[in-house]
């Protein structure tokens, strides 16, 4: 069988050969391409596009074949030039199964636009089209108005903005979703926002692969630092960062010592011409509650450094407005270390059996109580990993490769 995958990411192989950074993310991806290229049976090609290349670009490394579209600019708008690239990838590679990750950028419906929908799975990420409506996460038009900034409006990329651009993404999303016949997704929230678009499609359930060094390793109190917060991003504002902010000052009557570390760019301490509007949002809470010593930013983490801040932490929060699955919170089960979640989106079926760690994204108050409890015990997490992750997914993915096949 040949296999054609479709990313929104360069792969380290082929990041390499362009002599292009290498990025953290899609980790799972990863996962699942190293143990799909061990599969005698399976030839798996990985397609994606870049604006580092102005050709199409072929190459093979270990047991895959990558194919390097070019494009000149966003890639979350339309592109009608990819088309003659997708039509040539099909030539060459002939795929007896292409799979899209994520519903949400243009090339993978340049691609369907180009080479059709038969034997065409695509697997929902999130559903941008949804998430657009959450964007902004509680904050008021008055609070994103008087944190703008120079680089919001030179840029044009205020939080009004970045929402507009999710929006349209979503219309993107919604094309894609409408067109075919086959999608994966992993959460009864994605799954009835797929069947509202499109009733017809069949829908395939599928986990995600983690990445192994969180299958290797386990929580232990005595190895953490007590009293210690640990979230995963907070670039924008969908992330929650700004709710764990508010619920601090309750947090610190009880634990004085306690600490937020957050994965990621610093966002608060650029330049008054670089900051975003959410940075200096959330510039002015830290301010606002004396959180200044509080507050870490620890920069970009690959695989290894993030396990470690993960058994490091006494908490992991996932405090997002809307989310369907993260990989960030099944990476926290995984290791069976405490965890909380905002109850939003298709969070709650990853947590179905241990729903206490679950609070409403807007009840400050609750979060707070909860992270209190948390640091009151010495516990693990009181449920094993969720069944989205706990096993080999290699063979449900293949079982849906053969019967689209």
């Amino acid at each position: 069988m040949k296999v054609l995958w479709i990313t929104n990411i360069l792969f380290p192989d082929v990041a390499n050969h362009l002599n292009l950074p290498v990025g953290f993310g899609g980790g799972w991806m990863l996962s699942t391409a190293s143990q799909l290229k061990r599969i005698d049976s399976l030839d798996l090609a990985i397609a994606t596009v870049s604006n580092a290349t102005n050709r199409l670009i072929t190459y093979s490394k270990d047991g895959i074949c990558y194919f390097v579209l070019p494009i000149q600019g966003d890639n979350t708008k339309y592109h009608s030039s990819l088309e003659r690239y997708w039509k040539d990838v099909y030539s060459q590679f002939q795929p007896d199964i292409t799979h899209i990750h994520g519903t949400e950028f243009a090339h993978g419906l340049a691609y369907i636009n180009a080479c059709g929908t038969k034997n065409v799975v695509v697997s929902i990420q999130g559903m941008v089209s949804v998430i657009a409506k959450y964007y902004k996460a509680g904050i008021t038009d008055r609070q994103i108005w008087k944190s703008l900034t120079f680089r919001d409006i030179v840029r044009m990329d205020s939080i009004w903005q970045q929402k507009a651009k999710f929006v349209r993404r979503g219309e993107i999303e919604k094309q894609i979703i409408k067109s075919v016949s086959h999608i994966i997704g992993r959460t009864s929230w994605d799954k009835s926002h797929a069947k509202a678009l499109n009733p017809k499609t069949e829908y395939h359930f599928c986990g995600e692969q983690l990445r192994e060094s969180f299958y290797r390793n386990e929580w232990r109190y005595d190895r953490c630092t007590p009293h210690t917060i640990f979230i995963s991003q907070a670039g924008y504002p969908i992330k929650g960062l700004h709710k764990v902010l508010e619920a601090m000052p309750l947090v610190l009557q009880n634990y004085p010592d306690a600490q937020i570390c957050i994965a990621g760019e610093d966002i608060v301490s650029k330049s008054w011409f670089r900051i975003s509007g959410y940075g200096r949002y959330i510039k002015h809470l830290i301010d606002k509650f004396d959180l200044s010593e509080k507050v870490s930013f620890l920069g970009a983490l690959n695989e290894l450094e993030m396990c470690r801040q993960y058994l490091k932490s006494n908490v992991f929060i996932c405090p997002s407005a809307i989310e369907n699955s993260p990989n960030s919170l099944g990476e926290a089960m995984a290791l069976k270390m405490p965890y909380l979640a905002a109850y939003v989106g298709g969070v709650p079926d990853m947590v179905a059996n241990n729903m206490v760690a679950l609070y409403r994204f807007e009840e400050i108050e609750m979060l707070a109580f909860k992270i209190c409890d948390i640091f009151s015990k010495k516990d693990k997490a009181s449920t094993s990993i969720d069944n989205q992750y706990d096993c080999n997914h290699i063979e449900q993915i293949l079982n849906i490769y053969n019967n689209i096949v």
